[in-house]
């Protein structure tokens, strides 16, 4: 660490929304104990596009407390205790591809994620030009490429995906199509 940075703060402890079945929120707690505990949160997903409409595509680090090492076509995160979904779709998405000053992303759908061992959580997904240069994040990104549409649709069997990912992306074809 040097002189003038700050200790990296422990994501277990960040505080985040607790809802129910419902949606309708519940109370808040740390982010380590809703995930030990199975609390159902609320999550935004965010395609973010760049100007040639290539999706932004990355693989998680091995340090994440959820599905490390695992492609994801989705930036974004959980949503924070007293925090607006919107508000988190473009927190999260400028902190994942390091930019400031990204447009505000278009909310498109959400829907109810269950993994099938009792964890689930409200996914909020939405859609985000990004004109800017990435810069991300180096704790949550370990490779990133914006690629073709095409070259993702090749590559969903080919990589090992971030389960609530792959569920947002293929509700995101069938909301495209409907």
């Amino acid at each position: 660490m040097t002189e003038n940075s700050a200790p990296v703060p422990d994501p277990r402890e960040e505080m985040i929304t607790i809802v129910d079945e419902n949606d309708d929120v519940v109370g808040a707690a740390p982010r380590g104990e809703a995930y030990a505990r199975g609390l159902r949160h609320r999550c935004a997903f965010i395609l973010a596009r760049d100007a040639e409409g290539h999706v932004f595509v990355h693989r998680r680090t091995p340090t994440k407390l959820v599905f490390p090492s695992l492609y994801d076509m989705f930036v974004g995160g959980v949503v924070g205790a007293g925090e607006s979904c919107d508000d988190a779709a473009l927190r999260e998405a400028e902190e994942e591809l390091g930019v400031q000053g990204l447009p505000r992303p278009a909310p498109l759908f959400k829907f109810l994620y269950d993994d099938g061992t009792g964890k689930s959580w409200w996914s909020y997904v939405y859609e985000v030009r990004c004109d800017l240069p990435v810069d991300p994040q180096a704790e949550e990104v370990a490779w990133h490429a914006f690629i073709a549409e095409d070259e993702l649709e090749r590559r969903l069997d080919a990589w090992e995906w971030v389960p609530d990912g792959l569920a947002a992306y293929h509700r995101l074809r069938a909301f495209r199509a409907s």
